[in-house]
């Protein structure tokens, strides 16, 4: 063999001849988006029963994953590297199903997306008949509601959720003027050029996209409901509590008030306030028994008044970014040690306004006045967003 011809030399490509270009592979025409959060059990079903129902249709899922603690983007992933149309999105240090819906429409390039859950709650025979819906040329979103037709919610809501899902109803068509039988449906197709022109003016927060997506429309949709019945749970929990009526009332409050409103400074005010009350009966209680010097109550009623507003701040105004376990132990150390800034400010004030009149609840008020301002900026700058 010549020593000058490199080893390789024979599987390499004759002169002038070059590779074929690799064929163009079109777009999906329709794009499932699953939001998960803890739902590894559930994923390998819903993709296979999801395949199954839109047999014949060049079709994609692509799962938007909150960093499930339990593993469900790896279930998605290990799915992915057998079937290449099944894609996964990590979401990390972003919560929220809205933000997941809208992370993932915007994510695609498909003519139509579908949006449902994975908790195998959502009939996905459904997807077929809404894609037609859509093919027609007549229909912008086509919507599966379990208060039209033989639509039904037994299957999978206690009678409390019942309740609250078609008291939601209510408010959202008489406030937002929202003419859908089931605007709290997570189940629904719409075209994806209306998503993308929409999405600046929807909410990342909360749980209702279908909402969001209606009330944003203004009426200009073309809209159809499906009827569907709405199954049990097979694994996991329900990711709907007590947090979703928070959810759907900062959701009115954004459309109500044309996003003028911050929802989430809203819920601080409220927190700052009940902080107020905390640190004057605090400071009352002090005064009364004449502990130390006002200085010193002051301080107690501030580093009480700090752990309070942060416990309640993470578990309601920050509850998309909520700290547990020992993220939370850190949390309030990082909170408690930058907040002391503010109360240095906090205590400076008071002493002044109360060596000043004398008044003990005038000086508490104007430094919890001013270390809420602080805490504010504090808190939405350093300690939930960095974690």
């Amino acid at each position: 063999m010549d020593q000058n011809i490199p080893a390789d030399s024979a599987s390499a490509p004759k002169s002038g001849v070059t590779a074929p270009a690799p064929t163009p592979v079109p777009a999906p025409e329709v794009t499932v988006i699953l939001p998960t959060f803890n739902e590894r059990d559930n994923l390998p079903v819903i993709v296979e029963r999801i395949g199954r129902a839109l047999s014949g249709v060049d079709w994609e899922i692509l799962v938007v994953d909150d960093n499930s603690p339990d593993g469900t983007a790896a279930v998605a992933r290990t799915l992915g590297q057998h079937d290449r149309r099944i894609r996964c999105i990590r979401r990390v240090g972003r919560r929220g199903l809205a933000g997941a819906c809208i992370e993932g429409m915007l994510g695609t390039q498909a003519a139509y997306v579908a949006v449902m859950d994975a908790d195998l709650q959502h009939d996905e025979t459904l997807l077929m008949a809404m894609l037609r819906k859509l093919r027609d040329g007549a229909t912008d979103l086509v919507v599966a509601s379990r208060y039209v037709g033989d639509g039904a919610a037994q299957g999978g809501f206690s009678a409390s959720r019942a309740r609250a899902s078609q008291w939601s109803t209510a408010l959202a068509r008489r406030l937002l003027k929202v003419e859908l039988t089931d605007p709290m449906s997570g189940f629904f197709m719409i075209r994806r050029e209306l998503v993308d022109a929409m999405a600046p003016k929807l909410s990342t927060q909360g749980f209702k996209i279908l909402l969001d997506i209606a009330a944003t429309g203004h009426g200009q949709l073309r809209v159809a409901e499906l009827p569907f019945t709405f199954g049990a749970r097979l694994h996991g929990e329900s990711k709907l509590d007590a947090r979703v009526a928070l959810d759907f009332a900062q959701l009115l409050l954004a459309k109500y008030s044309n996003d003028a409103i911050s929802f989430r400074f809203v819920l601080f005010c409220l927190v700052g306030l009940s902080g107020v009350a905390v640190h004057m009966v605090s400071l009352y209680a002090q005064h009364t028994m004449t502990v130390s010097s006002f200085n010193t109550q002051q301080g107690i009623a501030t580093f009480i008044t700090i752990a309070w507003n942060f416990i309640f701040n993470n578990a309601f105004t920050y509850r998309d970014q909520r700290l547990t376990g020992w993220e939370f132990a850190k949390g309030l150390l990082e909170f408690e040690l930058i907040c002391a800034v503010g109360a240095i400010s906090n205590v400076g004030i008071a002493s002044l306004i109360y060596s000043d009149n004398n008044l003990w609840w005038i000086a508490g008020l104007g430094g919890a006045l001013m270390g809420a301002v602080w805490n504010y900026a504090v808190s939405a700058a350093f300690v939930w967003r960095r974690h």
